[in-house]
């Protein structure tokens, strides 16, 4: 009882200006359509490096220094969805010492123009961004989304029954009961949006209608909140030394990481492990999307990989053959993980010449 005092004592008793030197400014060229963070923290260059590549290249599709418009991909609606993208606003949120916590919103348009709001966090301790998996022991992560599910449904519940008591019902009435008696909950920890309070983690759900129903929609995106106090036992040991403000770094998950490395010991690149989808068991392969450039030439190239224990298989292809209707790879990688280090070789598809490859976790 004496531990779980003192914990919730260092959570809350942690001040907000202990970041002090976490200073956030806009990105160049800033317009009404591109306010987006830039992230200084000279106590420590190497995290603030890897926060701004993340956020830059996660939601711009640009390599920090690459050109004059960080802007250009997502202004144009050249991005790999082919989508615009604006931005108009972010907000650094207050929290514990060792996360910063960003809220952005803004608009994307692909087939129409759709709000949306974002959340991203990172650990000031290493630059990585903080996924939900690696807050809850294994064996609790299905109780938090179990009690995530239930207060969303709860909260659609007892809407339906304030609908359903009307006597003679709109058609308006009818179609929001629609809306919400089809509503999706069964969120998992990896598809849903969250951030971090001064004394409390807040999750935030999609919304039951589509984009031609939303006006219908009365409640809008789900926002649930939970005390640290109220998750202390199903915490990580990562997360309890996240939340008290500890130096100690426990080993996180391979998702949302970033390398650096070389191809045949003298090509510098740099990769981002931007998804992972993990098999259920160990035994069984998962699968991951991650992007790398050349440090030289700064030019995006996708990977699909995937992931059995420690071996990595990944495809890089070239172009989409119209007359094929097929992807044309350029090079295969198979690659061993031990530690935070991944070796291996980079395979040309055309010449079937084999290169090394070796990255290291930034």
């Amino acid at each position: 009882m004496k531990k779980s005092v003192l914990f919730f004592m260092l959570v809350s008793g942690l001040s907000f200006s202990q970041q002090k030197n976490v200073k956030i400014t806009d990105l160049l060229p800033k317009t009404e359509d591109s306010n987006f963070p830039l992230i200084s923290y000279a106590e420590n260059p190497l995290v603030e490096n890897k926060i701004n590549t993340f956020l830059q290249v996660n939601e711009l599709e640009y390599v920090p220094n690459s050109g004059p418009n960080p802007f250009k991909l997502v202004s144009t609606g050249t991005t790999s969805y082919s989508n615009y993208i604006y931005f108009y606003s972010w907000e650094k949120i207050e929290t514990p010492k060792n996360i910063l916590s960003i809220a952005m919103d803004g608009e994307a348009s692909g087939a129409y123009p759709e709000n949306f709001a974002k959340w991203v966090n990172f650990d000031l301790r290493t630059g990585n961004l903080i996924n939900a998996e690696d807050l809850f022991n294994p064996n609790a992560a299905k109780t938090i989304e179990n009690l995530i599910r239930k207060q969303i449904k709860k909260e659609i519940n007892d809407f339906l029954v304030q609908l359903k008591s009307e006597k003679n019902p709109s058609e308006e009435v009818q179609d929001q009961i629609g809306i919400y008696e089809e509503c999706f909950t069964d969120y998992t920890l990896d598809g849903i949006q969250y951030y971090f309070a001064k004394d409390k983690i807040r999750f935030i759900a999609g919304r039951c209608s589509n984009h031609a129903m939303r006006a219908l929609d009365d409640l809008g995106n789900h926002e649930l909140e939970f005390t640290y106090k109220e998750l202390e036992k199903y915490w990580s040991p990562y997360a309890k030394n996240l939340l008290s403000g500890s130096d100690t770094i426990e080993k996180t998950s391979f998702r949302n990481k970033l390398y650096k490395g070389k191809i045949d010991g003298k090509y510098p690149i740099t990769v981002l492990v931007s998804r992972l989808y993990p098999a259920d068991n160990s035994s069984e392969t998962s699968s991951f999307n991650a992007e790398y450039w050349y440090d030289k030439n700064k030019k995006l190239i996708k990977w699909d990989g995937k992931m059995k224990g420690n071996h990595i298989s990944i495809t890089e292809n070239d172009h989409y053959d119209e007359a094929a209707r097929q992807w044309i790879p350029r090079a295969f990688v198979e690659a061993e993980m031990k530690g935070n280090k991944i070796s291996g070789t980079w395979q040309d598809y055309k010449t079937k010449k084999y290169l090394s490859i070796e990255l290291e976790e930034l």
